[in-house]
C-alpha cells in the first residue's frame, strides 16, 4: 500500500519560514518524480515545486521561485519543501505527490498524501 505522508505544516507570521517533509513508503520512491501541491479554501489546486528522480531537476513556478526550496533524501523515502519569506497568499492546504512521469499538472500524479495546513498570518 503506497502511503505519503505530509507533516511541518503550521501557523507563521508574514516573512517566516517553514519546512515540510513528505515521507513515502510503499513505492520505489527513487524513481518517482515528487511534486508539492497546495490548495486554498474556493481555489483550484495550484503546482508549488517538482524535484526529478534523482534530485538533480527541480522546477517552480513564478510564485514562489527564489522563495521555496524542494530536495530530496532517496534513503529515508523523503522530500523537503523549505519555505521562506512566507506571505499571506501561501495560505493553504499543502500536499505531496509522486508520479512516474516529469509534470506539472495535478491529473499526473498517481500518490497523494493527506496534505498539510500552511496559515500564514499578516
Amino acid at each position: 500500500q503506497v502511503q505519503l505522508a505530509e507533516s511541518g505544516g503550521g501557523l507563521v507570521q508574514a516573512g517566516g519560514s517553514l519546512r515540510l517533509s513528505c515521507v513515502a513508503s510503499g513505492l520505489t520512491f527513487s524513481r518517482y518524480t515528487v511534486g508539492w501541491f497546495r490548495q486554498a479554501p474556493g481555489k483550484e489546486r495550484e503546482f508549488v515545486a517538482r524535484i526529478s528522480w534523482s534530485g538533480g531537476l527541480t522546477y517552480y513556478p513564478d510564485s514562489v521561485k527564489g522563495r521555496f526550496t524542494i530536495s530530496r533524501d532517496n534513503a529515508k523515502n523523503t522530500v523537503y519543501l523549505q519555505m521562506n519569506s512566507l506571505k499571506p497568499e501561501d495560505t493553504a492546504v499543502y500536499y505531496c505527490a509522486a508520479s512516474g512521469l516529469v509534470a506539472t499538472h495535478y491529473k499526473a500524479y498517481d500518490y497523494w498524501g493527506q496534505g498539510t495546513q500552511v496559515t500564514v498570518s499578516s
